[in-house]
């Protein structure tokens, strides 16, 4: 067993990349979630003002979204403060141009985790990593950017269609891309902690529950050999407990099930609770979506969460069935540009 992070003060939390926008929608009462408009508008100053009314412009400051996933976490204990982002999306033009947009100090990223090899998650790679690596430079920072990697890197996923045919995700970007774009990379399989110990990388998912099965129909190459791969054991979350609040759990895709997932969060961190579940719960497809009801029985009964916040490939029909479940009290839809703020109760 290792050593557990400590308790944080505060943790926020900033999608970057994922599939939605939406900057409309009402915040229910008591969920730490502020639309994208919302926090623009709060780091904006005004362009004018008008008969004492001040006027923000932000629908040209919107960030895109796109299939893929990218989370910013920001830690704070005490003065310490530590941050770690979680993948970074299939797109580096679409990152970079939202981390614009959210005003990201890229040289204050200390350590990139990547969740699992697929292109919409590793996508970003090389082009994200030498940028931060670049901003951490000019800033001054000794540190490189660490790039923590599962150490078993497919050559290309895919999925296999009824007809027998191959719908490829793009190749893998290797270890040499990565290290000569300026990452520092740590290949870890097994369960550690990163950004100053202040987060916990899990190791391989534990499969619990009888209809978690994997993603079907899921095929890997390795040095040019075909093979089934529908449980993608390399897949990890990353964790962050918050005092009084509990334990956060960024699963990317759930592959290996975001209760199993949660499970795997509870048994590291015993007696307790969890409290933020965000990332994509891959409820989607016609043969995921048979695991709906069981899904969210189970987040409800077993895992009973404070908040839910699907996004990513979680699907519609899931999210339907989640908010009828969570909202509005546990239920926080996570969508580009959303900035969730975690804070110990005073």
């Amino acid at each position: 067993m290792i050593e557990l992070p400590p308790e944080l003060d505060a943790l926020e939390v900033l999608v970057v990349v994922d599939n939605e926008t939406d900057t409309l929608s009402s915040v229910a009462e008591g969920i730490p979630q502020i639309p994208e408009a919302v926090h623009l508008a709060m780091r904006r100053p005004p362009v004018r003002v008008h008969e004492g009314h001040a006027c923000h412009v932000l629908f040209d400051q919107l960030c895109c979204a796109c299939h893929g996933l990218s989370v910013l976490l920001s830690a704070r204990r005490g003065v310490e403060t530590h941050r770690v982002l979680f993948d970074v999306g299939p797109y580096p033009h679409v990152w970079l141009e939202n981390a614009g947009h959210l005003d990201i100090d890229l040289a204050s990223i200390e350590a990139l985790f990547l969740s699992h090899w697929h292109f919409d998650h590793s996508g970003g790679f090389p082009q994200v990593v030498a940028a931060i690596a670049a901003a951490r430079r000019a800033a001054g920072h000794a540190a490189p950017l660490v790039v923590d990697l599962h150490p078993d890197r497919p050559d290309q996923r895919g999925l296999m269609a009824a007809n027998g045919s191959l719908m490829l995700l793009p190749a893998e970007p290797d270890f040499a891309d990565i290290a000569a774009a300026g990452g520092a990379i740590v290949k870890a399989a097994d369960a550690h902690l990163l950004g100053g110990g202040f987060f916990y990388g899990s190791g391989a998912i534990p499969r619990v529950t009888a209809y978690e099965t994997g993603l079907a129909g899921h095929h890997s190459f390795r040095d040019g050999v075909l093979e089934a791969d529908p449980l993608i054991m390399d897949e990890r979350f990353l964790a962050a407990r918050v005092r009084g609040r509990g334990v956060s759990v960024f699963s990317a895709c759930s592959h290996a099930g975001i209760v199993n997932a949660c499970l795997g969060a509870q048994d590291a961190f015993p007696d307790t609770p969890i409290d933020l579940v965000l990332g994509g719960y891959h409820l989607a497809g016609r043969i995921m979506e048979m695991r709906i009801e069981d899904t969210v029985r189970d987040l409800g009964q077993r895992v009973r969460p404070r908040i839910v916040a699907p996004g990513h490939c979680t699907g519609w029909r899931a999210k339907a069935a989640l908010a009828q479940a969570f909202a509005p009290a546990h239920y926080a839809p996570s969508v580009v540009g959303s900035l969730y703020r975690l804070a110990a109760p005073a």
